[in-house]
């Protein structure tokens, strides 16, 4: 089930895949798609194979209407909702940059076949002044409760606005890469418009690093998805001449993150089929 379920994957995302023969399980693959944030990706494969290798199509069906309204309809909703948040801090002079989620998918071969949770931003050390005026403007209530970030909400999303890169009292190493990461993160030269709002994006040295150490974060706490590896593969596809990984893996080795590094990158080439030189060898 589980090499049918990786080539399924493989051609949902344009990538080579061994030839699939009958299946019989498809509800339990679908369920292991599901819970890996995959289901779009899932039905981009099926949509990929022979017409005799589908399941039935009264099922399949139902499949894709659920990656219509949990997928596609969403990422349209989280775009337009980015764009409101956007336009409100522009409005007061606040630039807002997006971590992880929105920023991952402009990667994807499909951005509204990632799935999306809540909305990371960092405001460039501007957190509090910008809580504030929100809480006195809009009268949205500001959870600050939580280790390196406050919480709200703006339409139906989640919002956790970072002062903080990293929890710096969960490791006695994050003081120091949490000045890394202050450093980086202000760098402002990198952006797009959504919806006629600037919207700031993370240098590539910045995404590449926290990436990694989010994936690795979440390794240590509970568990990775899929999910999270095929953000780092089409992030390494789409940035790698912009990375000095020179630089990156030598932090990398510092932290004591290096290990793990290279086996999600073994994962990417030998599970998810991407290109072995996007890694240097791994």
């Amino acid at each position: 089930m589980e090499r049918t379920f990786f080539n399924l994957i493989k051609l949902g995302i344009g990538h080579h895949a061994d030839k699939i023969y009958e299946i019989k399980n498809w509800d339990s693959i679908e369920a292991l798609a599901a819970r890996q944030g995959l289901s779009a990706v899932f039905v981009d494969g099926i949509e990929k194979l022979p017409e005799g290798n589908r399941p039935p199509k009264q099922i399949l069906l139902q499949w894709i209407g659920e990656v219509l309204q949990s997928y596609e309809y969403r990422y349209e909703l989280y775009r337009r909702t980015i764009s409101e948040l956007a336009g409100f801090y522009n409005t007061h002079g606040y630039k807002m940059m997006l971590l992880k989620g929105f920023a991952c998918s402009l990667d994807w071969p499909k951005p509204e076949h990632r799935p999306c949770g809540d909305i990371d931003i960092w405001l460039f050390g501007k957190q509090k002044d910008a809580d504030a005026t929100l809480a006195k403007e809009k009268g949205i209530k500001v959870d600050s409760s939580h280790h390196h970030h406050t919480v709200f909400y703006w339409r139906d999303f989640m919002v956790e606005n970072h002062y903080d890169f990293i929890n710096v009292h969960h490791n006695k190493s994050n003081p120091e890469l949490e000045c890394i990461f202050k450093e980086l993160g202000q760098d402002d030269t990198h952006w797009v418009e959504l919806y006629g709002e600037k919207v700031y994006m993370p240098a590539p040295n910045l995404h590449a690093l926290f990436l990694i150490r989010h994936i690795i974060n979440h390794f240590a706490s509970s568990e990775i998805t899929i999910r999270q590896l095929l953000d780092w593969g089409f992030f390494v596809k789409a940035h790698r001449e912009e990375v000095d990984w020179n630089w990156l893996e030598g932090l990398l080795d510092h932290f004591g993150m290096r290990r793990l590094y290279d086996i999600f990158n073994a994962i990417c080439v030998e599970n998810l089929g991407f290109e072995v030189n996007l890694f240097g060898g791994y």
